[in-house]
């Protein structure tokens, strides 16, 4: 999947790098919910996030947006288990009829976490695996099959 980072993108790349020394290998500017998402190279979310997060609480000061993170990985499948993170995935499948990816959750408790409030979390669950792996994020559902 080819990806274009424009100007904007490109300066908060480099406002990470200089603030906390990690990489970021693109980022989404959400306006819809005022926030920048990174996406961080592997093994580099820890610096990324800082000592007790004091580097995202940097960074939300220095640029006056709410700032998240995700570590890339190099399959489909555990870069959804990054963007979920808390939240336990038990599988993913694909659906044989729209094509779209449906992901099962452990614990029917984790639900609201995954969709996060007003649906933010599942929307950058989204947006990230349309750039990244071109792929359409369907339905949660949870071990008994709710969604």
């Amino acid at each position: 999947m080819e990806r274009n980072i424009g100007f904007k993108e490109r300066r908060y790349i480099e406002e990470l790098r200089i603030l906390t020394k990690a990489t970021a290998l693109d980022c989404i500017i959400d306006e819809r919910f005022e926030r920048i998402i990174y996406v961080i190279q592997k093994g580099d979310m820890g610096l990324a996030i800082g000592k007790k997060g004091e580097n995202i609480r940097r960074m939300q000061n220095v640029l006056g947006k709410r700032i998240e993170m995700v570590e890339y990985a190099d399959d489909p499948n555990a870069f959804i288990a990054n963007i979920f993170y808390p939240v336990e995935i038990t599988k993913i499948e694909r659906d044989p009829i729209t094509g779209a990816l449906l992901v099962s959750l452990q614990k029917k408790s984790d639900l609201g976490t995954a969709i996060g409030k007003k649906g933010a979390n599942i929307e950058k669950a989204r947006l990230l695996m349309r750039k990244f792996w071109g792929a359409e994020l369907g339905d949660l559902k949870t071990g008994d099959g709710a969604t």
